[in-house]
């Protein structure tokens, strides 16, 4: 039983940077494909379009300053406290990079059509930003309560 929760210990220090890393992979690709749809019915703006289907990139770097700050022996004393924190933490951060990937598709192919609203199409991305925020944040200051040893 020691082995499996040191284990989970493990899953949780190494957990938001990998599912970080899958949601901005998934998210990306989403907008990514929107991306190309848009530069075949567009004479202009492509670099926009680009621009913005990177944009759920930044829950990988999250999940990173996560997993450092994360970073203690894994113990008896820290694997649930690392577990539930960073597989959390991941999760959310995978679905946000998704949803906002959904979001960022969605500016693309409203703008490509009507391209005086970009600026406001952006907006649910950035809400859904907000809250892989919140996640990255609160997991910051959580992880500061569990123990060093």
């Amino acid at each position: 039983m020691e082995q499996l929760i040191l284990a989970l210990g493990w899953a949780g220090l190494y957990g938001p940077m990998a599912l970080g890393a899958i949601g901005s992979i998934i998210g990306c690709a989403i907008a990514g494909q929107a991306a190309i749809g848009a530069l075949l019915e567009t004479e202009s703006g492509h670099g926009r379009f680009i621009g913005l289907s990177a944009m759920p990139s930044s829950q990988s770097i999250y999940g990173i300053v996560v997993m450092f700050t994360l970073q203690r022996p894994v113990t008896l004393a820290t694997s649930a406290g690392l577990f539930s924190v960073g597989i959390l933490a991941g999760v959310a951060l995978l679905l946000s990079a998704v949803y906002q990937g959904n979001c960022c598709a969605s500016a693309i192919n409203s703008a490509k059509s009507k391209p005086e609203i970009f600026g406001l199409s952006i907006a649910p991305a950035a809400i859904v930003e907000g809250f892989g925020v919140f996640a990255f944040i609160f997991a910051l200051v959580i992880a500061g309560n569990i123990p060093a040893q």
